[in-house]
C-alpha cells in the first residue's frame, strides 16, 4: 500500500523532472492520485510514464496554461493550448460553475487538449457546488479509430466517454463516468500484459468477430459499443457533442496532441438543480430515490444493491485511511521514471 501523499509526492517530482511548471505538475498529481484514491486506476499514476513520453515528443506543452478563446454570459470556448488535460477540464469546468450559478445553465467546451483523465472528477466538482453536470468527449478517432460502429467491422469510433452526476442532499452524488465502448482502452492492455481473456462482447477481431483474446484487438481488432445499438447512439451523441459542437478539428495543430488527441473536444453542461422547484426539494427527492434503490433485494450473487457513484465513493474512503494499492509491475516502472 502507498499513501496517497506519497504517490503525490512521487507523481509531482517525476512531471516536474519531465518539464512541467509547478502549477502544472500540482494539478496533474491531483488528478492521477484522485483516480487511484477511488479505485479507477485505469485513469491514475498507470499513465505517468505515457505523460512523460508525451512532453519529449511536444506533444503535451508542460508549461502552458488554459485561455479562453471565446465566450458569452452562458457559453465559452475554453483552448487547453496543449497543456495537460486535466489542467484544461478542471479550468473548464470553474468555468462553467461559475457562469450556471448566476445563469442557471451553462455550456462550456474544451479544444487544444490532451487526455483528461477521469471525468467523474469534474463532474463531481460541480456536484460539490450544487449542480448537476455532464461531460461528452469525442474526437479521438479522427486519426487513430478504435471502436467499430454497431453492425460494423472496421474501426471509426473511439471510446468517447460521457460522464453525468447530480447532488443528493445526505450522501454522495449519484454519479456515473463511463466509456462508451465496452471496455476502457488501458482495461485491454493490462488484459494482454497479463495475458488474460476478457469478458465475452468486449471487442472483435479484424474480421469482425467477438474474441475474449486481448491481442486480437492489437492485431487489427477493435472496441464494441457497449449495450450494442443503444452504446453506439451514446458513443455517436459523445462524438457530436464534443468534436462537432467544439469544433476541436478546427483547431488542431499538427505539431501537438498527439495522433489520438489532437482533433479532441469535450463539452461541459452544467444546470442548477432549483430551475423549476426549490433545490431542498430536489435534494429530498433525490436522496428518497437513492435509498429506496439500495434498499432493494439484491439479486443472486450480489451483496447488496448499490447507486452510481458508491463504489467511488466507498473506495475512496478506505484507501484515505489505508493506502492505495500499486501493482508491483507499475510501482517499478513509475519509480524508475526520472524524477526532480
Amino acid at each position: 500500500m502507498v499513501s496517497a501523499d506519497e504517490l503525490l509526492d512521487l507523481a509531482r517530482r517525476v512531471l516536474r523532472a519531465a518539464g512541467a511548471d509547478q502549477r502544472n505538475a500540482d494539478r496533474v498529481a491531483e488528478a492521477l492520485v484522485s483516480s487511484d484514491l477511488c479505485g479507477v486506476g485505469t485513469h491514475g499514476v498507470w499513465h505517468l510514464a505515457g505523460y512523460v513520453a508525451a512532453i519529449k515528443a511536444g506533444d503535451i506543452i508542460p508549461t502552458e496554461w488554459p485561455e479562453i478563446l471565446s465566450e458569452s454570459p452562458t457559453t465559452a470556448l475554453v483552448s487547453g493550448n496543449w497543456t495537460f488535460g486535466h489542467v484544461a477540464a478542471k479550468y473548464a469546468m470553474e468555468v462553467a460553475i461559475k457562469k450556471a450559478e448566476t445563469q442557471n445553465v451553462s455550456v462550456v467546451g474544451i479544444v487544444k487538449s490532451g487526455h483528461i483523465g477521469r471525468l467523474g472528477e469534474y463532474v463531481e466538482q460541480a456536484a460539490s457546488k450544487g449542480l448537476i453536470s455532464m461531460l461528452w468527449g469525442g474526437g479521438q478517432s479522427v486519426e487513430v479509430p478504435s471502436a467499430v460502429a454497431y453492425g460494423g467491422r472496421e474501426r471509426v469510433l473511439h471510446t468517447n466517454p460521457v460522464a453525468m452526476a447530480f447532488p443528493v442532499g445526505a450522501s454522495s452524488p449519484m454519479m456515473f463516468d463511463i466509456a462508451t465502448t465496452a471496455l476502457a482502452g488501458v482495461k485491454i492492455v493490462d488484459a494482454r500484459d497479463q495475458n488474460k481473456r476478457l469478458p465475452p462482447d468486449s471487442i472483435v477481431d479484424k474480421d469482425g468477430n467477438p474474441t475474449t483474446n486481448a491481442a486480437d484487438f492489437f492485431d487489427g481488432g477493435a472496441h464494441v459499443p457497449f449495450g450494442k445499438h443503444k452504446g453506439y447512439a451514446f458513443m455517436m451523441a459523445a462524438e457530436f457533442l464534443g468534436l462537432v459542437l467544439t469544433g476541436a478539428s478546427a483547431q488542431s495543430d499538427p505539431k501537438r496532441g498527439g495522433p489520438i488527441f489532437r482533433h479532441s473536444g469535450t463539452t461541459f453542461i452544467v444546470i442548477k438543480p432549483d430551475i423549476f422547484r426549490p433545490l431542498q426539494d430536489f435534494l429530498d427527492q433525490g436522496d428518497e430515490i437513492c435509498s429506496r434503490i439500495r434498499s432493494g433485494a439484491p439479486a443472486p450473487g450480489f451483496k447488496e444493491v448499490l447507486v452510481p457513484g458508491d463504489p467511488e465513493a466507498r473506495t475512496r474512503a478506505i484507501r484515505m485511511c489505508q493506502g492505495i494499492p500499486i501493482p508491483r509491475v507499475l510501482w517499478q516502472k513509475i519509480s524508475d521514471l526520472p524524477k526532480a
